[in-house]
């Protein structure tokens, strides 16, 4: 029996299949408005890149904010849970992890054998996650690899709201047309702390504590990552896998199941 974990998110599902303690596939795909159809369709990605086949053994556990709803899955898990479990096979040394999602923020803390000891997120607005970039983005009509690059350009950072995207908008729609236009790389590095500044506050409502472990699609913005090690004032952990670690953590409490005899 295969252990495998479904990530099930409002824009990506991920999946991890493992074979005993080992990862032996992946896959990110766009979800679908039908979980079960963007779960199988993520399922045979990974299947694609093996020798199993779908009408394997598998036991499944999902996680996210849709893993609920599909038939395939044998338990399903908190995200947060699945995260500190996931952060903490690749780095044991980990004690606290930053999720940035599409769109939610999570931040959480966890003990050296990767259980969850607190939490704390907002998902209230979609300020401060991936989908506010995106559109911060668009909204100055660069790619967001462009946005990530040029904040390290920047001077100042001038005040972009970190409550709301709708203020927001208009903040930067007011930055671009002044007389004369705040410099674009000063704009980026402004929106990039106005999201560091709420994942901060929750950073301080559980409490800082090393190793600092980044997660989510967003984690791979260089920027972003940039401006918040430069608020902690100490480097952090991103994994390369950075979007799929809940469903690898979701595998790895499959796993667990199978060696119990499930």
């Amino acid at each position: 029996m295969k252990a495998l974990g479904i990530d099930i998110g409002s824009l990506t599902t991920k999946v991890v299949i493992l074979d005993g303690n080992a990862i032996v596939s992946s896959s990110v795909v766009d979800s679908d408005d039908e979980a079960e159809v963007g779960a199988r369709q993520a399922i045979a990605q990974a299947l694609g890149q093996t020798e199993f086949s779908l009408d394997g053994n598998y036991y499944v556990v999902s996680t996210g904010a849709r893993g609920k709803s599909i038939s395939l899955n044998k338990k399903h898990k908190s995200i947060t849970s699945c995260l500190a479990r996931g952060i903490h096979h690749l780095f044991p040394s980990a004690r606290m992890g930053i999720d940035i999602g599409a769109e939610t923020g999570l931040v959480y803390k966890m003990n050296e054998r990767g259980k969850l000891k607190d939490w704390a997120t907002h998902d209230k607005c979609a300020a401060g996650t991936g989908v506010f970039v995106k559109q911060m983005a668009k909204l100055m009509q660069i790619s967001m690899e462009e946005m990530s690059q040029l904040s390290f350009d920047a001077k100042t950072r001038p005040e972009i709201s970190g409550t709301c995207a709708v203020f927001a908008e208009s903040e930067v729609i007011s930055h671009v047309h002044r007389d004369p236009p705040t410099p674009m790389a000063d704009i980026a590095a402004g929106i990039y702390y106005s999201i560091v500044s709420r994942l901060m506050a929750l950073c301080k409502r559980v409490g800082i504590e090393k190793d600092v472990v980044v997660t989510g699609g967003v984690a791979l913005n260089k920027g972003l990552i940039n401006i918040l090690e430069q608020e902690l004032g100490f480097k952090v952990l991103v994994p390369d896998t950075a979007q799929s670690i809940a469903a690898l953590g979701a595998a790895i409490i499959a796993q667990e199941q199978i060696e119990k005899g499930a």
